[in-house]
């Protein structure tokens, strides 16, 4: 079936700034979210009880106390729990794995959990777990990654297939022959992602099956994983998330309070509600790993650069590896003939690392952009003109072309906007009164990758639409998208078509995550609608009945609930209520990127380019953010307004990873100290002033028939870099341990003039 164009490009509303169409049911209501689910009456409650030691083995556990407490129906422990799978790490995404529970007394990282005790009210069950006594034998932990990086290892495997080194040319000779070097070690914190909504979920029992209530990014992978858990048959499995608020990463998989909330439902054949607290988020969702990387560049004196090496070494879980493709975000960055990326990892009794938004890139990007600012000023070179200067022809590992690269457009454009011209050209050169100000900007790259999804598209005997998929929407706008699509592609306004997403039961998606989801759901309803469509018009020339009867379908307009073929028109409704009355519908899917040869002829990706003007304090150190742009490259939008949020939220992100965020690990017991968001620093309004997003019209045919590409993660790669450059530009002192510091700029601040 050959793609279709729309006939009315002037009528589209794909691309259009419109508004959330579940925006109304969020804002009175009505958008009901897992914890506000109630089926079947009253739940229990469970409470998880995490351990307090880092490492070692539980060697005595009372639970005698809580289980009098009045109101406590259970109280599981490794002693008692089920049976459960074990985690299959033969997989290609890690996502639909098992993830057992309470298997043994043996302790892997602080938090874990060792009990779940299961009440009527909330009340009850945390006060009961308040009463078990846990006794432990405590081992020797490794917690702190700095002073483990001898111990590093290869990964025994990289995300979706990626190699964790390569090489082209002979990177230790081009540097060598530098004019100019950049050899520098760089360092990231441990990030959590804290999504608004709390991690929960409602289990409840209903004979042989189970209907799973939680807030996941993948539906069909949290289905996967609680069957594999639970040793059960998957279609016994129904798990419904039609709003999810905010994942970031960290509901791409299921977690303990999925899994503890399911066993004990089934356990008790009662419905069971479980939410982690926020001080239990930190823990027992994972994060994203501390990393050390070592930058090398080499260059003339030109400027264009003759070797580029990135060297990361990031913190695994002993149990659970975990690798960040954190070097990945060089291999197609710059032009320079030597270069090579390598991934090492070192085993700590941490928590597990985890997806956070933008993996590897928001990371790879604060360092990497960091070694181009510093090469920049060891050059007296501007730095937006050294990354013009270092644009490559083609993929510089890989070999192939790009699909639609426009990097150099985005600084250009960037610098215009932004007022470059004017900078500091001189580090802590420009004040104004107490505060040293300057300028930074670093260049964003985020890869486009594509997975299997399907829709379904069902016309109505009334001329409404309905899009069905498990496809999830995080609050970024899917619902909207999917409208939007599924409107143009039928010619309806957008009032006459409804979407549902977030159920088992639905066509199959890969969720909402690594910047595909949007693509992804709206190519699928895309081809739905195609396919719709010539059936739609195969059924009304084809029926002696229609006035549209014998004439050419292919010359066919769909527009206002109506086609028309030339000067004859009929209503959708009309057709289909004559032809099948219970509705006509079609599937339309994406392909995954391996049975895609767009994917292996082409390198694609979007990218952005980012500038930034701080404050600093000539006294206190202080920073503050002045203003920040972004223009960004990411073909065709599909909503303006949603679109330029996901891009402006993203900024921000990277805006707090290159001042403020980072867990604090307890290098002594593991645990992290910082574990809710009154120390847990994140950005807020008072320290957000102008941001403004900027996206390049474009239109990028090899990544789907929309020309859409992801902007869910851009955003935050590259911004943390151009403030970080922004603090060297006005104070002339580098800092390369993120987040920036305080106690890092205020020795080398110079002083304030009489």
């Amino acid at each position: 079936m050959a793609e279709f164009e729309l006939r009315n490009p002037e009528a589209e509303v794909t691309g259009q700034p419109l508004d959330r169409v579940d925006g109304p049911a969020k804002v009175t209501g009505r958008a009901t979210y897992v914890y506000e689910q109630w089926e079947a009456g009253l739940p229990l409650y469970g409470f998880i009880v995490g351990a307090a030691v880092g490492k070692g083995r539980i060697t005595r556990i009372d639970t005698a106390c809580a289980e009098r407490l009045p109101g406590v129906r259970m109280v599981m422990t490794h002693h008692n729990a089920p049976p459960q799978g074990t985690r299959d790490e033969t997989t290609f995404l890690e996502f639909p794995r098992a993830f057992p529970v309470l298997v043994g007394p043996e302790i892997h990282f602080h938090g874990e959990p060792v009990a779940f005790v299961v009440a009527t009210t909330f009340e009850q069950a945390r006060a009961a777990a308040g009463l078990i006594e846990v006794a432990y034998a405590v081992e020797p932990g490794n917690y702190d990654l700095a002073a483990r990086l001898e111990y590093a290892h290869l990964p025994k495997k990289m995300k979706i297939g990626l190699a964790p080194d390569t090489a082209v040319g002979d990177v230790d000779a081009e540097f060598d022959a530098a004019d100019v070097t950049v050899d520098q070690h760089y360092t990231t914190s441990f990030v959590s992602s804290q999504p608004l909504e709390p991690h929960a979920c409602l289990a409840v029992p209903r004979g042989e099956d189970l209907y799973v209530h939680t807030s996941t990014q993948i539906v069909a992978s949290a289905r996967t994983s609680i069957a594999s858990t639970l040793r059960m048959d998957e279609e016994r499995i129904h798990v419904a998330s039609p709003y999810v608020g905010g994942g970031f990463g960290s509901k791409l998989r299921v977690h303990s309070e999925t899994i503890l909330a399911a066993i004990a439902a089934r356990a008790l054949n009662e419905p069971v509600k479980v939410a982690l607290t926020r001080q239990q988020t930190f823990p027992l969702v994972g994060v994203r790993p501390a990393s050390h990387q070592h930058v090398r560049l080499g260059s003339g004196r030109d400027g264009r650069l003759l070797a580029i090496a990135h060297d990361v070494t990031m913190h695994t879980n002993p149990d659970v590896e975990y690798s960040e493709q954190t070097a990945v975000t060089t291999r197609s960055l710059y032009a320079a003939p030597g270069r090579a990326t390598r991934h090492r990892l070192t085993a700590l009794d941490l928590p597990r690392g985890e997806d956070v938004r933008a993996p590897g890139h928001a990371p790879g990007l604060l360092a990497v952009e960091g070694a181009m600012d510093e090469l920049a000023h060891a050059l007296s070179m501007d730095p937006v003109e050294l990354r013009i200067r270092n644009e490559p022809e083609r993929d510089p590992e890989r070999g192939v072309p790009f699909s639609d690269r426009r990097l150099v457009e985005c600084l250009r454009e960037g610098a215009r906007r932004f007022g470059w011209k004017g900078r500091p050209v001189t580090p802590g050169s420009l004040r104004e009164g107490r505060w040293l100000v300057g300028y930074g900007v670093a260049s964003a790259i985020r890869p486009h990758p594509q997975a299997e999804t399907r829709a379904r598209v069902r016309l109505a005997a009334d001329g409404t639409a309905v899009v069905r998929s498990d496809m999830t929407d995080l609050g970024t706008g899917t619902y909207t998208i999917m409208t939007q699509v599924a409107a143009d592609g039928l010619g309806l306004s957008p009032d006459r078509v409804r979407v549902e997403l977030g159920r088992s039961g639905f066509p199959v998606t890969a969720g909402s995550g690594a910047s595909w989801g949007a693509g992804n759901s709206s190519t699928a309803v895309h081809r739905a609608c195609a396919a719709l469509r010539e059936k739609l018009l195969a059924a009304a020339c084809g029926d002696a009945r229609s006035p549209l009867y014998g004439l050419d379908p292919a010359t066919a307009v769909l527009s206002d609930g109506r086609v028309r073929i030339g000067a004859v028109s009929e209503a959708v409704g009309e057709i289909v209520r004559r032809v099948r009355p219970e509705g006509l519908e079609a599937e339309g899917g994406s392909t995954a990127m391996a049975k895609d040869p767009n994917y292996a002829d082409y390198s694609i990706n979007t990218y952005g380019a980012h500038f930034a003007e701080v404050g600093v304090d000539a006294d206190t150190a202080e920073i503050r953010l002045r203003r920040m742009l972004g223009v960004f490259s990411v073909g065709r939008v599909l909503n303006a307004k949603t679109a330029r949020s996901q891009l402006v939220g993203g900024m921000i992100w990277g805006l707090g990873m290159a001042l403020e965020e980072a867990v604090v690990v307890d290098t002594r017991s593991g645990a992290f100290v910082n574990r809710d968001l009154a120390q847990y620093r994140v950005p807020v309004h008072a320290d957000v002033p102008e941001v403004h997003a900027v996206i390049l019209e474009g239109f990028d045919g090899r990544a789907n028939p929309l020309g859409a590409k992801g902007v869910g993660e851009l955003g935050i790669c590259g911004s943390g870099a151009a403030v970080a450059n922004a603090v060297f530009n006005a104070t002339g002192v580098r800092v390369r341990d993120f987040p920036v510091a305080l106690e890092d700029l205020l020795p080398g601040l110079p002083p304030l003039e009489e």
